[in-house]
């Protein structure tokens, strides 16, 4: 979107359901750009706040620096204008730093700092990593709290107070203490996102803490449903979440729960259940079996049949 700032791409993403495409691959198990933008194309007929392109539904973690660049590319071309697209960053310091400005270069209105590669360390070392990459670029930056890359409440502040577009907090982390320290603290300052795996699992509570969005990986196959869910959500409607969960999130969990990595691995079985196919995910992923796609179906059907007549 030309022209947005950070508080305002921060300020749209908090309005409505967020997006997370997978990356399509081809039978060479290269990046496939007619797909991807077609899929993109597909989800924008439906009311999003934004488009997180590269994030880690859409596999971040396995694309190549160039690749990330050419999904975020795809992705603004596809959305023109229309929502705020958010890239994917992170990775090492330096790294991050590169992947912030190839994000700027590429168009896209905001970055999502994913949590560094493998290593663990001290909150002052990982303060002055978000630090390097906030300062590497005029778009808004929005942290991943989650696994090795935890930033605490206090830090938190500091930053904000030195860098005017950090604008944005997601939470992969679950501890109600730590979000309610920095709710408490940073108030409206930042844009609060939900980024659990499932995020739809913890979408009720969290609005109590001031987290009015987040990722729905689930809304790759099943844009309706997620839509009807957060509607749902953001009305306090108790029973309509419930059912949702009851119906759907709670099933697909436990069939997600039944092999490591199946967090991107289900949404890709999903999107073959539905007749849009993305390709396999990359290594060390591994595909859902026939049987699982098979329980997937049926989960679908029982709770949208009509998303499963192109797949007819």
């Amino acid at each position: 979107m030309a022209g947005i700032s950070p508080k305002e791409m921060a300020q749209t993403i908090g309005t409505g359901l967020l997006s997370f495409p997978v990356t399509h691959f081809d039978a060479n198990n290269q990046f496939d750009e007619g797909p991807y933008r077609e899929h993109c194309a597909w989800m924008l007929e439906k009311p999003l706040a934004g488009l997180f392109a590269a994030g880690g539904t859409g596999e971040f973690f396995s694309l190549s620096l160039t690749e990330v660049r050419d999904v975020v590319a795809a992705a603004v071309k596809e959305a023109k204008g229309k929502v705020p697209v958010v890239a994917g960053c992170g990775y090492g310091t330096q790294i991050a730093v590169e992947l912030a400005q190839s994000a700027e270069q590429s168009g896209a209105d905001g970055i999502l700092l994913l949590p560094p590669y493998l290593i663990s360390g001290k909150q002052d070392g990982f303060e002055a990593h978000i630090d390097a990459v906030c300062k590497a670029t005029k778009l808004g930056v929005i942290v991943y709290n989650r696994d090795n890359g935890i930033i605490e409440d206090e830090a938190l502040a500091r930053l904000c107070d030195r860098n005017p577009n950090l604008v944005g907090y997601k939470d992969g982390v679950g501890d109600i203490e730590l979000m309610t320290r920095i709710y408490t603290r940073m108030g409206d300052r930042l844009t609060y996102i939900g980024g659990l795996p499932t995020a739809e699992t913890f979408a009720a509570p969290y609005l109590k803490l001031g987290v009015t969005t987040y990722s729905s990986a689930i809304f790759n196959f099943l844009p309706d449903w997620a839509l009807s869910f957060y509607a749902a959500v953001r009305a306090e409607d108790q029973a309509a979440v419930l059912a949702g969960l009851r119906d759907f999130v709670m099933p697909y969990i436990a069939l997600r729960n039944k092999g490591k990595g199946y967090a991107v691995s289900i949404v890709k079985a999903g999107m073959n259940a539905i007749g849009r196919p993305a390709g396999p995910v990359r290594t060390p992923l591994s595909d859902l079996s026939e049987s699982e796609l098979a329980e997937l179906t049926a989960l679908i059907a029982k709770v949208q049949p009509s998303a499963l007549k192109k797949a007819a």
